[in-house]
């Protein structure tokens, strides 16, 4: 786009003055005067700038500009951006506010051709103007596959392509995560395969395949998915053993998605094998690039995550066959082999004549000579029993019991006359015991008083009035009370039933009866 030359505006006139403005006339308001023409109007920075800005913005509107983008060093601080578009004769300062910036599907880099729709205006601060961009696009495919390869270099540069970082995805998943559009027709090809070939479980995390968006929600699919914890298959969301990023054939401009940075490190980034299945065969992105395995199409990418089911069985089948008959094989291999070694091999009776003919004659000679042995050993054996028999216990006791009966029977006769004597004595101590002891005189009818304590009472002082005292009897012992001094006890004129039988009973410390007078 070609500047314009900014407008021829007059000189004003010293004698004109602020209070009286002339009317517009042209196309910044230059006034006419009355005096000579030379004269015009005096204005004010911020009004010039103002008339200038109105004038600009009302004359272009909305533009469509091309241009290289130039000295674009991303999102200031406060998520604005500031460049520049040129070409080969001009330069226009460019600005992308932040709201905007979000939204773009191609963000601006440096050295990129562009085409920004926009409107054009100034900025009074500094006196220049500029375009404000709306929307950004590449320059014709040209540029598109410029900013691709650009890129591409970059990322490879860093490593991100290294066949060294990529993981061989497992033989026979569990589960099978599948980042992709929902409502498409992709997920429905990749079900329909996994059914005919292997049945799994399937997990799909929805996502936008293109437009505004898409590539921020692809990438934060596959960190979704990484970020799940390790579980059982049957659990309610497992983390998947393989991802699979797919999407259906497009233009370059419909796939730029999955050439966006972030994608591309999110793919490289994944702790999970993952296919990438984007666009027909003839179609390559970065995320191509990226991933473990790349598939030519979604269907494709089913047919490489899991084998064929029936492929397995048949498999299995042969190598069972093919089992059976080497193990048949080797067992005959080796039954003939036993065979032909055992041939050459002497007999086992005969390789037993020799040591049986040695054993035989050694145990004749040993029995001979264990028989001489036992001989010997029984008569120095028997020589030694007729030694021991005469010292043995039982002699040396009888010996000495002998000697004990002689001396006994002459001890005998003394000891019978002491001992009648000594008995004699006893029975008359006994007999002295007996008729000294107070239990004499209780078989007589006689009692015994004593306290409870035991102190024998003597006379009527020793029982004041209720006393507790204990009579004893030759047959046992009674308790009794003696009754106040006042009471008149019963005699023998009293008739039977003033009288009161003493009742035995007995107490808590001893079985002894007690009386109640």
């Amino acid at each position: 786009m070609a500047a314009m030359a900014p407008p021829r505006i007059p000189r004003t006139s010293s004698r004109a003055t602020r209070s009286s403005p002339p009317a517009d006339d042209g196309l910044f308001g230059v006034a006419s005067t009355a005096d000579n023409g030379s004269n015009a109007h005096e204005w004010s920075v911020s009004s010039l700038s103002g008339a200038m800005k109105r004038t600009l913005e009302d004359q272009f509107g909305h533009v469509r500009l091309r241009g290289e983008v130039s000295g674009y060093r991303g999102p200031h601080s406060s998520g604005h951006c500031y460049f520049a578009l040129k070409d080969d004769g001009a330069r226009i300062d460019a600005v992308i506010w932040k709201g905007v910036f979000g939204r773009l599907r191609v963000r601006p880099e440096e050295g990129m051709e562009v085409i920004a729709t926009g409107r054009v205006t100034t900025f009074p601060g500094q006196s220049k103007y500029q375009i404000v961009v709306e929307h950004l696009e590449p320059a014709g495919v040209g540029a598109l596959m410029a900013l691709l390869e650009e890129r591409r270099r970059k990322l490879a540069a860093e490593g991100l392509f290294d066949e060294a970082r990529k993981q061989i995805p497992p033989f026979l998943p569990r589960v099978i995560g599948v980042i992709t559009s929902p409502t498409g027709a992709v997920i429905r090809d990749i079900l329909h395969r996994l059914e005919d070939r292997f049945p799994r479980r399937v997990i799909v995390w929805p996502v936008r395949v293109q437009g505004e968006g898409s590539a921020a929600e692809v990438a934060a699919a596959i960190h979704g998915f990484n970020a799940l914890p390790e579980g059982p298959p049957d659990a309610a969301l497992p983390r998947p053993d393989v991802l699979i990023v797919a999407r259906g054939g497009g233009s370059l401009e419909d796939l730029w998605g999955f050439n966006d940075e972030a994608v591309v490190r999110a793919a490289a980034d994944s702790m999970i094998p993952l296919v990438s299945a984007v666009g027909h065969e003839t179609d390559w992105t970065l995320i191509d690039h990226a991933a473990d395995l790349r598939a030519p199409t979604p269907t494709a990418a089913a047919e490489k995550v899991v084998p064929v089911r029936m492929e397995l069985l048949a498999q299995l089948g042969d190598l069972a066959r093919r089992h059976h008959g080497a193990a048949g094989r080797l067992s005959r291999q080796r039954h003939d082999a036993l065979r032909a070694l055992a041939r050459a091999l002497p007999r086992p009776h005969a390789a037993l004549e020799g040591p049986r003919q040695r054993l035989d004659l050694a145990a004749t000679r040993l029995t001979s000579a264990s028989a001489r042995q036992f001989e010997a050993a029984s008569r120095r054996l028997g020589r030694a029993a007729t030694a021991l028999a005469r010292h043995s216990p039982w002699a040396e006791l009888r010996a000495r019991r002998a000697r004990f009966d002689a001396f006994s029977g002459r001890l005998m006769p003394a000891w019978s006359v002491v001992e009648r004597q000594r008995r004699a004595r006893l029975e008359t101590l006994e007999q002295m015991l007996r008729s000294l002891s107070y239990k004499g005189v209780l078989a007589r009818g006689f009692a015994l008083v004593r306290t409870l304590e035991g102190a024998p009472v003597r006379s009527v002082s020793g029982a004041p009035p209720g006393a507790r005292l204990e009579l004893q009897f030759v047959d046992g012992a009674v308790r009794a009370t003696v009754p106040d001094g006042d009471a008149t006890p019963a005699t023998a004129k009293d008739p039977p039933s003033a009288r009161r039988r003493a009742r035995p009973r007995k107490t808590q410390d001893d079985d002894t009866p007690l009386l109640d007078l």
